[in-house]
């Protein structure tokens, strides 16, 4: 994979090579959000997609779809930094892009927002700024309270406890293992696939072209986990009724107060292992990070998966915005 030159800028191909940089970077960061790690960028980006750059002090990922550049995430880096290295992300993009209305960065958290607004209205040129640009709102982020998805106290939790209650009774030889790619990659692979069979099954017609081309990004991601699992210090259960898999998960830690769930896929025909898996990984990462909070990401826009992380009850929901240029 080549480097791409644009506008005096050097981007160098997003690999494992650009963690030890990008965590150094991260460290300026305060969010809640699951996007800021190197590990939730790294798995699911392709080997000819991700590209970064330091600009103006600050680490900048972007992604090359089709011949068009974005950015994943904002400018990384120290907060009097990051609005002049935004600016300069944008005169990069529209140098590159063949219209300035493909150059565009997602997953922008609150605070990161907050401060180019501030930025722009210091600037001696705002009324011209600002209309030069577009915030809009995008996904939220669902994010618990640990002990609340590891209690299940109360009504509201109700059902939830009746299907870990029912799978425990109809699968009594269930055990929970700590995830090791060397021992279980074969399995994990053996049940995503079965995992997809059985989805396709009941995929609506009008949905299999989008369902397809997320599988595909999703195979793609559990591969690389698998291979650099302890490189990205990530942290895993599978679940196993005698020698079949029926379910795996895998996290990180997301901050010092956070941790995050980034994968998480069980047997369909197997009633409750979902809630069950989740519930036996939440203690998992409580112990192993000792998190107030567990962020589950986004829904990606399904309405299906947006009503089963609100059946949780999240603690709160922080919006990732998109701006855009006008």
């Amino acid at each position: 994979m080549v480097s791409l030159a644009v506008k005096n800028h050097q981007l160098k191909p997003f690999n494992m090579e650009a963690k030890e940089s990008m965590e150094r970077y991260l460290a300026f960061v305060d969010t809640e959000v699951s996007d800021y790690t190197f590990a939730q960028n790294y798995i699911w980006l392709t080997y000819s997609s991700g590209f970064y750059a330091i600009v103006n002090d600050t680490f900048c990922l972007f992604l090359l779809s089709g011949e068009e550049l974005t950015m994943l995430l904002p400018p990384l880096g120290e907060q009097d930094k990051v609005n002049d290295a935004l600016i300069e992300c944008f005169e990069i993009m529209n140098t590159h892009n063949s219209s300035i209305y493909f150059s565009r960065i997602d997953y922008v958290c609150d605070s990161f927002l907050y401060s180019f607004v501030n930025y722009l209205e210091d600037g001696t040129e705002i009324f011209e700024i600002l209309e030069s640009f577009l915030v809009e709102k995008r996904l939220v982020d669902y994010i618990y309270l640990t002990d609340d998805l590891i209690d299940l106290k109360g009504n509201a939790y109700h059902t939830k406890r009746n299907e870990i209650n029912k799978f425990r009774n109809a699968y009594p030889n269930t055990t929970v293992e700590v995830l090791e790619p060397e021992k279980h990659g074969e399995a994990i692979m053996t049940l995503l696939n079965r995992w997809i069979s059985n989805r396709f099954k009941y995929m609506p017609k009008d949905q299999t072209e989008k369902f397809l081309d997320g599988i595909s990004h999703e195979r793609f991601a559990i591969k690389r986990i698998l291979k650099h699992y302890r490189e990205l210090s990530l942290v895993g259960i599978v679940l196993k009724m005698g020698d079949d898999m029926v379910g795996f998960t895998v996290g990180e830690k997301l901050n010092c107060n956070s941790a995050s769930v980034l994968i998480e896929k069980t047997d369909f025909d197997v009633l409750g292992s979902a809630q069950y898996i989740f519930r036996e990984f939440c203690k998992v990462l409580k112990e192993a990070y000792g998190c107030k909070y567990i962020n589950v990401g986004d829904d990606m826009g399904f309405d299906n998966l947006r009503k089963v992380k609100l059946s949780y009850r999240p603690h709160k929901l922080v919006t990732k915005y998109t701006i855009y240029q006008k």
